[in-house]
């Protein structure tokens, strides 16, 4: 009887066990598949960066000395504590004018090639020479520096990581690491039982944590797939995980992946991931550029990221490092000589400082530039896939309008008690636009005053009546005028009070100052901005010429067919208006508007890139003829405050106040440089000042010093029509975009300067009048 139930028992136990084998094999095997597919599908968050428009350098340019050490600093290059060795430094000697640094590599953007050291030569505030080093001192043309960082796009976690192949890596930093986490890495199959033993031994020995059980696979496994839990089941299952990986993927896939997962501090509110921007961030290396010391103390921090961060605790960093250091010797001995081993231990850690305020540093822009993408993009893949997003803006523009709108407005309180608020929410407003005209880069926008109170984009949501403005597009409209009666600069028309009946309405357009002059001519009555004798050319013409002729050169809105289009009480963005009249400073070309020139992937493959879309609008004589009557504006119209302000090249432009005062433009360009500037408040009030108070002189300040150091060009009179090159000139509404680069800037036509335009008779700075 007792042998039977002996026998079940038996039997049970056997089956129980049978099962348990069974489940216990169909559990590795799920957990197989799983981590396999995990693993081989794993994708490093990576934040996106956007780029400024790289800074190129080139012989007889006008930069300071100070100016460009800033730029380098910007961009993360700091100074050598004696000759230039390595990527990212740079020395000045003062006595021979020199700046002297060590281009890192970027191949996305730049045809440089490899890394080499540059010397600028620099006199009197002019570029003189730029000489490479790396080839015997040959002198350059031109180098293009590293873009600047923008901004970067993060996700909801800030993680700063950049993914880079093991072969990259100098394998002492490899062999530092090693030392530190699991020396004998290519002998276990993904635990360490000696491990567990020695790491307890050791730290028994030094009284701290300084060795811990797990290998770097297990750590691994942790980081990707596991919570930070410590639980006896998460521990078994991290051990199976391991076998697992060990298993499938060789070491040195499982070494690379852990060199650029591994959590290595924080620097603000951004996690620091992977060696690579480890050495950035500590040291403003790249990794093959560090020391014997400084690979040490980074496979140091590993332990304990938090503890063992240099930048609070450069002691513990110290301590942990001479660790790592001795480990190093002990495992390597024919690699660390002891001369080495030594001068590494006494050698000083020399930290990069962290750069402060560099969140976003053109805030309106990137909004743009996001809506943008995200047209094209997900929003996931833009915070996480680690893009590179080139872009057209000039940093030493966007900073110097992001001033000039700045201190313009504060010269606006300051004057006029009226524009105070005390809510900032409610305070007076500004917003800056410049372009290039030939590309339609965009080079600078200023949105508002201040983004951390209002993220409305006025460049591009605003919406707002411009005023004597549009002005110009009537007599463009004129110029253009197929009917009989054909319009010149000269051409005289009637300033005096009339009345223009639409439909079942009347309107009698009046002039800013209720004075009338008589018979005058077109270029006089666009530089006197005369609102009767506008009025009464556009009625000449019709509002729907005046309308098309809008459209064709840029203008998107509406535009509705009312009497008052003609003085420009159609609602229309500061965006427009940059496009519009960057028409006419482009000989008539007009180029549609661009932020983003190129994306490059986290393999440096190119994504997009860009491609010029230049469509033909007007001929080039009407876009000078028009450009040569907005001149006048400046020299003797209602501009006339920029050249007592002291801007004295050659612009064309037009200011703009709306009937209300409730808004104040000034439009202005050179042949190279384009820039609209808008002044009110958001809830519509009166400024009681004209566009030429209020932004004449932020577009002035602005253009001064963005000019500044420029050549100073005219524009120059089209001696033939340059669309014969591509085909006879047809109007935009039929005509199909030029191909992508070809460029009809005015600098490479031949000049051919008219004679300055005489001032009219009776008109004096003491009589002269400002904007309506």
């Amino acid at each position: 009887m007792k042998r039977a139930v002996w026998s079940i028992v038996l039997i049970g136990f056997l089956v129980l066990l049978g099962w348990a084998g069974v489940s216990g094999w169909r559990f590795y095997r799920q957990l197989e598949q799983e981590v396999v597919a995990r693993f081989d599908g794993h994708s490093w968050q990576v934040a996106s960066k956007i780029y400024a428009e790289p800074l190129l350098l080139y012989p007889g340019q006008k930069i300071l000395a100070r100016t460009l050490i800033e730029h380098l600093t910007r961009l993360g290059y700091h100074a050598a504590p004696g000759a230039v060795r390595v990527r990212g430094e740079y020395a000045y000697d003062a006595e021979q004018g020199h700046v002297q640094f060590f281009l890192r590599e970027f191949p996305a953007v730049s045809q440089r090639g490899t890394a080499r050291r540059i010397r600028i030569v620099l006199g009197e505030g002019t570029i003189e020479r730029i000489v490479d080093l790396e080839a015997d001192e040959a002198q350059l043309n031109a180098i293009d520096l590293d873009p600047e960082v923008i901004t970067k796009l993060y996700g909801k976690v800030w993680e700063e990581r950049r993914i880079v192949k093991l072969y990259d890596l100098p394998s002492l930093l490899v062999k530092a690491l090693l030392a530190a986490e699991d020396h004998r890495f290519f002998e276990h199959h993904g635990i360490d039982l000696w491990r567990i033993v020695g790491a307890s031994l050791a730290n028994w020995r030094e009284g701290d944590l300084v060795q811990g059980g797990s290998t770097l696979t297990q750590q691994l496994i942790k980081n990707f797939f596991l919570s930070p839990e410590r639980t006896l089941g998460r521990k078994l299952l991290e051990i199976c995980m391991a076998l697992i990986v060990e298993h499938h993927y060789s070491k040195l896939e499982i070494l690379e992946n852990y060199l650029n997962e591994i959590y290595l501090g924080q620097r603000g509110p951004r996690g620091i991931f992977g060696v690579w921007e480890a050495a950035r961030v500590y040291f403003g290396k790249e990794p093959r550029d560090l020391t014997l010391s400084e690979m040490a103390l980074l496979a140091g921090i590993i332990k304990a990221p938090n503890r063992y961060n240099p930048s609070p605790h450069l002691d513990r960093a110290l301590q942990r490092r001479n660790y790592v250091l001795r480990r190093m010797r002990e495992l390597y001995p024919s690699e660390i000589p002891e001369e080495d081993y030594q001068a590494a231990r006494s050698a000083e850690i020399v930290l990069r400082q962290a750069t402060p305020g560099r969140n976003n540093r053109a805030p309106y822009f990137v909004d743009a530039v996001r809506k943008e993408l995200e047209d094209e993009y997900p929003s996931e893949v833009l915070t996480t896939a680690g893009l590179h997003i080139f872009t057209s803006l000039d940093m030493r523009l966007q900073h110097i309008a992001q001033e000039a709108v700045r201190n313009g407005l504060a010269k606006l309180e300051e004057h006029y008690a009226h524009l105070r608020r005390k809510n900032p929410q409610e305070r007076l407003q500004a917003c800056l636009i410049a372009l290039q005209p030939q590309t339609g880069r965009i080079r600078a926008m200023v949105g508002g005053r201040d983004y951390g109170l209002s993220q409305f984009n006025r460049v591009t949501q605003a919406l707002r009546q411009p005023g004597s403005i549009f002005k110009p597009v009537v007599y463009l409209a004129a110029l253009t005028s197929k009917g009989e009666q054909r319009y010149y600069p000269d051409t005289l028309i009637e300033d005096a009070p009339f009345l223009w009946e639409f439909g079942n309405q009347e309107w009698s357009p009046k002039n800013y100052t209720r004075r009338y002059r008589g018979q005058v001519s077109l270029r006089s009555a666009l530089a006197l901005s005369l609102n009767a004798a506008t009025a009464r050319l556009a009625r000449g013409i019709g509002l729907d010429p005046i309308r098309e002729t809008a459209w064709t050169i840029g203008f998107r809105s509406p535009l509705p067919l009312y009497p008052s289009l003609s003085l420009g009480a159609a609602e229309v963005s500061p965006f427009e208006v940059a496009v519009a009249f960057g028409t006419l400073a482009n000989n008539g070309i007009r180029a549609a508007p661009r932020a983003i020139t190129g994306i490059v992937n986290r393999d440096s493959e190119i994504v997009a890139h860009e491609s010029l879309a230049l469509t033909p609008a007007i001929s080039p004589q009407d876009a000078y003829t028009i450009t040569s009557m907005m001149e006048t504006v400046l020299d003797w119209g209602t501009a006339w405050r920029t050249r007592q302000l002291g801007f004295t090249r050659p612009a064309a432009g037009k200011t703009g106040t709306t009937n209300d005062f409730g808004d104040a433009w000034f439009m202005g360009y050179t042949p190279d440089l384009l820039a609209v500037v808008w002044v009110g408040f958001d809830r519509r009030q009166a400024l009681g000042l004209a566009g030429g108070q209020a932004a004449l002189p932020i577009w002035t300040e602005f253009m001064k010093r963005a000019l500044e150091g420029q050549p100073n060009l005219p524009f120059v009179r089209p001696a033939q029509d340059p669309l014969e090159s591509v085909g006879r000139f047809v109007p935009a509404s039929a005509a199909t975009p030029l191909q992508p680069g070809l460029n009809f800037s005015v600098q490479s036509q031949e000049r051919n300067i008219q004679a300055p335009i005489p001032t009219p008779a009776g008109l004096s700075a003491s009589n002269r009048v400002d904007d309506p």
